[in-house]
């Protein structure tokens, strides 16, 4: 009885966290040690060494990061180099904000689409890096012999950034290279990354928005799915290969290794590989923190953007200058908006939180006998308790105050100038408040942005107490005080007018940097900062102190309880591998998807009166005409699925196949399966790529462009 008994409880431990067939999101240099035996299995070709390698050129040397100045590990989105001369493609939406800056009425390459036909009309885009890994080297043991086991968790964390800074300098002095060193598996292990970042990235091309967002954001995250989501940039370099600033002296960078493309016909249970940099997960997150999210902070944060985008859409449609100047903005705060919606519907259809409360029972029956993590889980649940009303006030000070009308945030980054009166310092950082100023009224509207401050305070008045709501809001008493007060305010202020503005700050002097203290604007700024930094911040520091502490044990006792599973640690913005397979998937029952999509259902959506279904009459055209080598059984396909572990920093990763070769970009997930994130479930977690046949029909077929085929290495074997 007793055996078995031992045999149910082993079979019931490994159906928790044990890694599906393609689940995980796995560190290259690890991958000789846990992974390249199943990838093989499952038809890769190449070896752990082909992937990373320090000592000969491998792919992950083809594999870029995108970056910008000041945060060039927090890669926005991934890219891969795919000829010799630095030229990398990625996704559209990736470099949608470069397209924009460089768009005007006259040249609107939104609309148009842009390209490149020599090096000279590539266009620089200042701010940009894209950064190239070098080697990753574990620092666990360096960093952990230093810290005393004494030390309480917050100077645990102060010395281990003490150690990670002193390394760090160590590691770059007398190089031209950066260091990242980053937690994994809550803060148990250590990773050094070591990069090249180039600061000189040019773009080389784009389609049309017709075709790179076709669909917009009533097909974001959806599936079936016709979007040619890619878009062209180059790196260059010094006389020596090196990273530089913009020079037009630079050349093209020469690469160690690009990526091979294929135009081979792709099938279902064909190996794919994504190889790029994932942004952030939470697959280890217990019941509470997924409850929270659930049915907290998600439901909030889509209240407060559904307002913000119904009146960015109503802007937006109101004509072409408008929608040029809130396109990406409106991109942007859709993008999270439509994923919170979809992980909210897959964490309440497998019924997540019930699964981790599983998990949770049996880890205080497996503890029971074990001090160290005796009362870890009763202690998650009384932290997250406490942490409920904060979390929701969070999320509205965030999202509603600080993230709602754009002129708060314009304001906010130069506040503590601002606060400090400090002319000397304001006087010094003129030309980037100059440069940025510039950057800002570019794209704003000020009755739009009037519009939105108004709903955003109707909507803390609607849902907030007096005890979470900046004092300033807490005296208008209905919508009708708000609407006066939001008038008064952009009346008064001088942030309302970009010529007064402007030259205020070209004049600026001591008296008057301190009458700008006194701006309505400001005063709302400093209430909402203030607000959150007495009220919400240090109850929320407290708190995150005390779950990170939880969080670190909670993974150390998971690895006790399991020793037979490999864990695969979270997303962190470093480079990672997924693997899987060519599939689609059944939505709900009755249905089931293809794994592919085709020309054929971009002319079935074409409705030249809907503005993301209007089709470039050029490609109308070209859909009765001769695809070239960029068909499947006479179609061009456009979109493929499968079932690769991906998230936000993942577009525009290269799909490979099993040789390593470039078969698509990706670009989104399918909605049904976007709460991946936190569980990942292998029947219907599935990525979305860009065909990169497809990609290749654009760049030859519809541009015109063959100087860029010419420059890849296509191979159709």
């Amino acid at each position: 009885m007793k055996l078995k008994t031992l045999l149910l409880t082993m079979i019931f431990m490994s159906s928790f966290f044990v890694c599906k067939a393609d689940e995980g999101m796995w560190i290259p240099i690890l991958l000789k040690k846990y992974t390249i035996e199943q990838m093989q299995s499952k038809g890769f070709k190449l070896t752990a060494e082909d992937i990373y390698s320090i000592n000969h050129a491998s792919l992950k040397d083809a594999i870029v990061g995108l970056g910008i100045k000041g945060q060039p590990f927090h890669h926005f989105c991934s890219a891969e180099l795919i000829s010799n001369n630095g030229l990398m493609i990625t996704n559209h939406h990736c470099s949608f904000d470069m397209i924009q800056k460089h768009s005007t009425i006259d040249r609107n390459y939104l609309k148009d689409g842009f390209w490149a036909m020599s090096n000279a009309e590539e266009l620089a885009n200042p701010g940009i890096t894209a950064s190239i890994l070098v080697r990753m080297e574990d620092v666990t043991n360096l960093i952990n012999k230093q810290i005393n086991s004494n030390l309480s968790e917050k100077e645990k964390i102060q010395k281990i950034n003490l150690i990670v800074k002193e390394i760090v300098k160590k590691t770059e002095q007398g190089t031209n290279l950066r260091v990242s060193i980053k937690p994994y598996f809550n803060g148990n292990q250590y990773f050094m990354s070591v990069f090249k970042i180039y600061k000189d990235v040019r773009l080389v091309g784009a389609p049309p928005s017709a075709i790179g967002k076709f669909g917009g954001d009533t097909d974001n995250w959806m599936w079936p799915r016709h979007t040619g989501d890619f878009s062209m940039l180059r790196i260059y370099a010094n006389s020596n290969n090196e990273p530089a600033r913009y020079s037009p002296n630079n050349k093209p960078y020469v690469p160690v290794q690009s990526l091979k493309i294929s135009t081979k016909d792709l099938n279902k249970g064909d190996f794919t590989m994504v190889f790029g940099y994932p942004g952030t997960t939470n697959e280890y997150l217990t019941s509470f923190a997924i409850d929270q999210t659930q049915n907290i902070a998600n439901p909030a944060k889509i209240a407060i953007r559904t307002a913000k985008l119904n009146i960015i859409n109503n802007t937006m449609a109101s004509n072409d200058l408008l929608r040029i100047m809130y396109a990406s903005k409106a991109a942007s705060v859709a993008n999270s908006w439509k994923r919170w919606k979809g992980e909210i519907q897959g964490l309440k259809r497998f019924n997540t939180i019930k699964t981790k409360q599983k998990l949770e029972d049996k880890f205080v029956k497996w503890s029971m006998d074990k001090p160290k993590y005796k009362n870890l889980v009763s202690n998650f649940a009384k932290l997250y308790k406490e942490r409920k009303d904060i979390a929701l006030a969070d999320a509205y000070i965030k999202e509603a105050a600080y993230s709602g009308a754009e002129i708060i945030r314009f304001v906010s980054s130069f506040m503590n100038t601002i606060k400090a009166l400090d002319f000397k310092k304001y006087d010094a950082n003129k030309d980037n408040i100059i440069n940025a100023t510039k950057e800002f009224y570019k794209n704003f509207d000020l009755n739009t942005d009037k519009k939105i401050m108004m709903a955003m305070l109707n909507l803390y008045k609607e849902n907030m107490s007096e005890e979470w709501t900046p004092e300033l809001f807490n005296k208008l008493n209905n919508s009708k005080d708000i609407n006066n007060f939001v008038d008064k305010t952009y009346s008064k202020s001088i942030f309302s007018n970009r010529i007064k503005f402007s030259e205020f700050v070209k004049k600026s002097s001591q008296k008057s940097l301190n009458s700008l203290a006194k701006d309505p604007i400001v005063k709302i700024v400093n209430s909402i900062l203030d607000f959150r930094n007495a009220n919400i911040k240090p109850k929320s520091d407290i708190i995150d102190a005390k779950l990170h502490s939880l969080n670190k044990l909670w993974i150390q006792g998971l690895m006790e309880m399991m020793p037979e599973k490999h864990f695969y640690p979270d997303a962190n913005s470093t480079l990672r591998i997924a693997y899987g397979e060519i599939g689609g998937y059944e939505p709900k029952d009755g249905i089931e998807y293809k794994y592919y999509t085709t020309l054929k259902g971009i002319m079935e959506k074409d409705n030249p009166n809907i503005y993301d279904y209007n089709v470039p009459q050029k490609l109308r055209d070209l859909s009765a005409k001769d695809f070239g080598n960029y068909t499947q059984n006479g179609e061009v396909p456009i979109c493929f699925l499968a079932s690769n572990h991906t998230t936000g920093g993942n577009s525009g990763s290269p799909v490979l196949n099993d040789k390593g070769e470039l078969i698509g970009i990706n670009f989104d997930r399918a909605w049904d399966g976007v709460m991946s994130d936190m569980e990942f479930n292998e029947s219907i977690c599935r990525n979305i790529a860009i065909d990169i046949r497809f990609a290749l029909f654009i760049i030859d077929k519809f541009a015109g462009d063959t100087r860029l085929i010419d420059e890849m290495n296509i191979v159709n074997e």
